[in-house]
């Protein structure tokens, strides 16, 4: 059974309701479906909607029209929004996006086509159009698209009291917000107030005398994984956004950039397994293909310079058969060391935890990790093949050959995205398929290698 939240809204979404929810819509069974719905967040709608089948969801948006919202419609994942509006009727679309910040607008637009777009735009009032669309003229993935245009401001030599009587008077504030933002009569922000603050102080109290010195603001053109970094670095749970001017024009809250976070570690996830970063769970079989057989068949030609190396050492292989049973440990261990190396140097990068100031010293750890890494290796499966195949020469090359592979693994694990990061490439976009390819040549070479020489 769900948990309820003191709303009555229901915490998660279990397989119980889902399936009652499919039975209701392969039913055709309105009342049903609604109910089922009526106790969900929006974002557990939101997932329904993109764990059912394009079929199932056409129903589920014609029976269950009323429940579809603006909230739903901005946690809707990017790969089906354009379909979900779509199979709306217009006034649903447009009563939707009315309730909604200028920021989950703006996230709404960016992934529709112009026709879409424009019917969005055109069920706005005049103001909020006028809001969104100069939201628009930002670059795609800067702070200007991602902050919300409406901002609880007050003079600088306002009092408390004089901020609470505007509250409670004004006719329009934002649904939730955290700060009030202090600027000159030239709309300049120069610090902000938390509402604990001026609840707790007097009503005499000058807001500027309790402004926090968390102050920050940020640049309307600034990348919105600089401003994630900057919300998780400093601990910010609301700051002011600037045009070039240094006038405020809108104000980024926590939970969109905790959002790019999650989103920035997603695609690196998705990156590094080389499926993209656009991947869903609602994408056709065309679409996976069309995002997986690119680094498939870039996989191909790579595999096929490890090809390469053995096939120089063919009479080895010939001479001794055993090498061919324990080559693919070297190349699959090598793997795996390259691997985890990798996805924490990757997610350092990304974190700007892993920086010039630092990267001698995570390199020397690396290497060191991969030299201990792999003389435990060489003791476990240099005594292993010795026993098996009764061959004490054979033992000491796996293991020789099993130091120096993890040896690569670590270094090209964190050299490679390091390399790739200093020409401006995308460390997770590339790095897998180079580290891989360095692991499974190197390891080859090593130990075909030390073979010929010792062992033939």
């Amino acid at each position: 059974m769900s948990e309820l939240r003191d709303d009555g809204r229901e915490m998660m979404l279990d397989e119980a309701r889902i399936e009652a929810v499919l039975a209701a819509i392969g039913a055709e069974d309105g009342p049903t479906l609604v109910a089922l719905l009526q106790p969900l967040h929006p974002a557990d709608i939101a997932d329904l909607l993109e764990q059912i089948g394009a079929g199932e969801r056409a129903v589920f948006l014609r029976l269950a029209v009323g429940e579809i919202d603006g909230d739903v419609l901005s946690e809707v994942s990017e790969g089906i929004r354009e379909e979900v509006i779509a199979a709306l009727p217009p006034e649903v679309v447009a009563e939707a996006v009315r309730d909604l910040h200028t920021d989950d607008v703006v996230d709404i637009l960016e992934d529709l086509e112009a026709p879409a777009q424009g019917m969005i735009l055109d069920a706005l009032e005049a103001v909020d159009r006028i809001a969104v669309e100069q939201a628009m003229s930002y670059p795609e993935e800067s702070a200007g698209r991602l902050m919300q245009r409406e901002v609880v401001v007050a003079p600088e030599h306002w009092t408390v009291g004089q901020a609470i009587d505007y509250l409670r008077e004004a006719d329009h504030l934002p649904d939730q917000f955290y700060h009030i933002v202090l600027v000159d009569p030239r709309m300049k922000p120069l610090g902000y107030v938390t509402l604990g603050r001026v609840l707790s102080a007097q009503r005499d109290a000058a807001l500027k005398d309790i402004q926090e010195d968390s102050f920050r603001v940020l640049e309307a053109d600034m990348a919105e994984d600089d401003v994630a970094y900057v919300f998780n670095q400093y601990h910010l749970i609301s700051c002011p956004v600037v045009d070039v001017a240094g006038r405020l024009v809108g104000v980024i809250t926590i939970d969109d950039a905790m959002n790019v976070l999650d989103d920035e570690h997603e695609e690196d996830m998705l990156r590094l397994a080389g499926v993209g970063d656009e991947t869903s769970l609602s994408d056709n079989a065309f679409q996976t293909v069309r995002q997986r057989l690119p680094w498939l068949v870039v996989n191909l030609f790579t595999a096929s310079l490890s090809a390469i190396v053995i096939s120089q050492f063919v009479q080895t292989i010939t001479a001794l058969v055993a090498l061919a049973a324990l080559m693919p440990i070297v190349a699959s261990t090598g793997g795996i060391a390259g691997t985890q190396s990798l996805a924490v140097a990757v997610r350092a990068l990304a974190t700007r935890d892993l920086t010039r100031a630092n990267a001698r010293r995570v390199v020397l750890r690396e290497l060191g990790a991969g030299v201990l890494n792999g003389i435990g290796l060489a003791l476990i499966l240099g005594v292993a093949a010795t026993l098996i195949f009764g061959n004490p020469q054979l033992g000491v090359v796996l293991g020789i050959a099993m130091i120096v592979n993890q040896i690569v693994a670590a270094l090209g694990g964190v050299l490679v995205p390091l390399t790739l990061e200093r020409f401006g490439l995308d460390p997770a976009l590339a790095s897998g398929t180079f580290v891989t390819t360095l692991t499974d040549v190197m390891g080859f070479f090593a130990f075909l290698g030390l073979a010929t020489v010792l062992l033939v």
